[in-house]
Order: structure tokens, then C-alpha cells, then sequence
């Protein structure tokens, strides 16, 4: 027979269960707790009934320990996923833009103006973005668009694009009124530019960047013998990159495709495979190099899906490092996608010596020159089951490519502007067969590799 202990520890698990428990307040919380003490001490009397009060004294410890930490755990994982944005609202009058975020807490915020180019940023703490789709791309007065997303863990972002400069005259959070929720109201007024200037603070100071790893040592190996190679899903969080037809972002399809690549390679058995972001989460350009470079990985693939004014453009192109773009489209790409640090709010002061010695590095031919051996190496087997535009291999100065020691390639695996295109990125199993081709590359790649090591 099952031990009173068990039955009834087990049953108020069932009841949390049964009822999705929300706690109410601490209150409630605490009110639960109380049930659970009350249910071991009910354990203990039977205990004691049964002669064995040392057994007993053990179990009302253990069940009341497990009933706290219960509630206690519940309770903030509840209060931390509470917090949601749920809509917003942009209105206009002659002397301000008011941009309204609806909120199911109150909560902590900053606010400051960006500038080269104009921005306001509002810096939130973590929380899911709930916004139909449709009101998440409200523009009027100054906003000409804004952006949302994980800035980094534990704070999350709204960047307000306005198309001059600006003052936020007011920031407030306000209660919630009748049918409104909390509210984070900014009146935004255009200003000029001698005046934008004068009172310009900027965003918070960047934190610490880390020292940079050193290079690996001359033929570095894991232990194992695998292969390392990383992956970086382009954009993420407040960066959404191009946007397709349907509206999906670019983030989006670039992890789902980075997380196929990933699993296809580790299942192979002959790779150690690191993502430079595993979720929707914006990442420094710099900070996607180190982390290829910190991992003393042999391979850097960048995955990402462009977006062009012709929808009848489509088929996958591999770029690799290069100080002179082969062409004016490589060149356009490159300082699009070199942007994605000022789309995000990404403060980049300090970072001046950074990337100066990158630059130096870059004389390291032998790096680009395996660089350019895969991305020939993956166009060739791109070509056997998919569409490659003519002149497959460019080449222009992507600042994610920048590892001097780490061969690397962008790979832009199609075009979100052609609704064709788009449609099979969407489709999971257009993309085991875009990823299944990627992976073939990469093991011609290190098979040439290994020969050259054993030679």
C-alpha cells in the first residue's frame, strides 16, 4: 500500500496541475504553503500513529521543504512571465508623436535618443511581446517604424526610428483606467539639430568587452578529432533583418535554419557545432567573431536571407571577406548587414582598437584563401539541388567576417522579396534540403583539410 505521504504530497501536485495555479498575490502563495504544511503534518499524526515518529519527523521535513521551495518557485517563475507587452498605439497632434505601450505590469524602464541615425530607444526588462502582428507595424508623425526584441538577457528593447531629430518630452508609466492596462506613454516633438546636439546624452556606457581569445595555436585539435565548426543565425531580437512577404523576419528563418545545419552535422558524429545564438536574442557583430574565435573554430558560416526592391529575383549566393566588393550588390549587402549593430540601439564606443587590430590581422591570407576554397566548395553542391545566382562566390567587407584566424563565408540563402522563394525558406522541409547541401560542403571542405594535414 502506498504511503499516506505519497498519496497526499501527490495530490496537491495534481491540483496545481489540474488548475494551471496562478498565485493571486503573496497572499495566496503563502495561503498554499500553509496547505502544504498542513497536509504534512497530517502525514506526521499518521506516522505517529503507525510507532515510527523518527521516520516521520523526517518526512514532515522533506514535505514541507519540497512545498516552499514549491511555492517560492512557482510564484517567480509566475511573476516573471506575467510581464508582457500587448499592444501598441501611435497617435499625432501638432506638437508631438505619442507612442503608447500597453503592458500587463508595471515595470521599470530608460529612455534616451540616439543619433547617425536618429533613434529613441526604451530599454525594458524581459518580457514577452504579445502585439498582433498588424499594430507591431503602426508608424505616424516622427516614428517612421519601430523595432522590438531581446536586447540581451534580461533586457528587452523598442527602438523608435524618427526621421529627424528629437526630444522625448515625456516618459511616464501610467495605472491601470477602466479598460486600459498599465501604459508606458513617450511624447516624442521633433527639435533641431543645434538644439538635438546640445542636450544630447546618448545611450548608457557599453559594458566591459572582454579580452579577445588568443589565436589557436598551429594545428589545434580536439581530443575526440572532431571537427568545430560554428554557426551564426544572422540578426535576432531587436534586429529583425529583411522582411519577408507573408512578414516573417529574417531572424527567424536564419536559427531555424542554423538549428537544422546544427543538427544535421552533430548527427553525423564528426563535428562539435556551436550556434552563436540559440534563440531570439540580438548579438553585437563583434561579439559573433569572438565567439567562433573563443571556440578555436575551424569554420564560420553565417546564415541569412536577403530582401530586394525585384520580387523575381531569387537563388542562393555565398560571399566571403574581401577589403573591395567584387561587385556594387556585394557592396550594398555588406553595409546593410554591417548596420545591424546601429539598428539594434548597440552602443560601439571603445570598440575603435577592436576593430583596428582585426584589420591588421586580415593580412593572414591563408584564412581567406580557405575561406574562398569552401564557399566554392559549397556553391558547387548548392548547384546540384537548389538555385545559385550567377556569379555564385562575391565578395565584400562583412564585418562578421572579420575572424583573421577562423575561414568564414555568408551564405544568403535566398530572397524573402520573391513570394516563391519565400514560401519554401518557410517550409521545414525546403530547408533539410537547403541544409542537407550545406552540410555536404562542409565535409569536402574538412576532407581536403584532413588530406592536407596527413600529406
Amino acid at each position: 500500500m502506498r504511503s499516506p505521504a505519497v498519496i497526499n504530497i501527490s495530490n496537491i501536485f495534481q491540483w496545481l496541475d489540474d488548475r494551471e495555479w496562478k498565485p493571486p498575490s503573496r497572499w495566496g502563495a503563502l495561503s498554499l504553503f500553509f496547505v502544504c504544511a498542513a497536509e504534512s503534518l497530517a502525514v506526521y499524526l499518521v506516522g505517529s500513529m503507525q510507532a515510527n515518529p523518527k521516520m516521520c519527523r523526517a518526512l514532515l521535513l522533506k514535505a514541507v521543504a519540497v512545498g516552499l521551495g514549491l511555492v517560492l518557485g512557482l510564484s517567480l517563475a509566475r511573476a516573471h512571465a506575467e510581464s508582457a507587452a500587448t499592444g501598441v498605439r501611435i497617435g499625432v497632434s501638432a506638437a508631438a508623436t505619442r507612442f503608447v505601450l500597453d503592458l500587463t505590469d508595471e515595470v521599470p524602464f530608460k529612455v534616451y535618443t540616439m543619433r547617425d541615425p536618429y533613434r529613441v530607444v526604451v530599454d525594458l526588462p524581459e518580457l514577452a511581446w504579445k502585439v498582433d502582428p498588424t499594430a507591431a507595424r503602426e508608424h505616424g508623425g516622427v516614428i517612421e517604424r519601430f523595432r522590438f526584441g531581446l536586447f540581451k538577457p534580461g533586457t528587452f528593447r523598442v527602438v523608435l526610428d524618427v526621421s529627424k531629430p528629437v526630444a522625448v518630452h515625456s516618459a511616464v508609466a501610467l495605472p491601470p483606467r477602466d479598460s486600459h492596462l498599465h501604459r508606458l506613454v513617450l511624447d516624442i516633438s521633433p527639435i533641431s539639430k543645434s538644439q538635438f546636439d546640445r542636450t544630447y546624452v546618448g545611450p548608457p556606457p557599453p559594458e566591459p568587452v572582454a579580452a579577445r581569445a588568443p589565436p589557436p595555436a598551429e594545428g589545434a585539435k580536439r581530443a575526440d578529432g572532431k571537427h568545430v565548426v560554428a554557426i551564426d543565425p544572422g540578426h535576432g531580437g531587436v534586429d529583425p533583418g529583411a522582411t519577408g512577404v507573408s512578414g516573417i523576419y529574417e531572424k527567424e528563418l536564419t536559427l531555424a535554419a542554423a538549428k537544422e545545419l546544427k543538427r544535421q552535422l552533430e548527427a553525423s558524429g564528426r563535428y562539435q557545432v556551436v550556434l552563436t545564438r540559440d534563440k531570439d536574442v540580438f548579438l553585437p557583430l563583434h561579439e559573433r567573431v569572438q565567439i567562433a574565435r573563443n571556440v578555436r573554430a575551424e569554420l564560420f558560416i553565417s546564415l541569412h536571407a536577403d530582401s530586394i526592391a525585384s520580387d523575381s529575383i531569387l537563388g542562393s549566393t555565398v560571399y566571403t571577406l574581401s577589403e573591395k566588393a567584387s561587385d556594387a550588390q556585394a557592396a550594398a549587402l555588406a553595409a546593410d548587414e554591417n548596420k545591424s549593430d546601429v539598428i539594434a540601439g548597440a552602443n560601439l564606443d571603445g570598440y575603435s582598437g577592436e576593430v583596428a587590430d582585426i584589420l591588421i590581422d586580415l593580412a593572414q591570407r591563408e584564412t581567406k584563401n580557405d575561406s574562398a576554397k569552401y564557399a566554392h566548395d559549397l556553391v558547387e553542391e548548392l548547384d546540384k539541388s537548389g538555385r545559385v545566382l550567377e556569379h555564385g562566390v562575391r565578395s565584400a567587407g562583412f564585418a562578421v567576417l572579420k575572424a583573421p584566424d577562423v575561414p568564414s563565408i555568408l551564405l544568403e540563402m535566398g530572397y524573402l522579396s520573391n513570394p516563391r522563394e519565400e514560401r519554401e525558406l518557410r517550409d521545414p522541409a525546403y530547408r533539410v534540403k537547403l541544409m542537407t547541401a550545406v552540410k555536404r560542403a562542409i565535409d569536402v571542405y574538412f576532407a581536403q583539410v584532413d588530406r592536407m594535414t596527413k600529406s
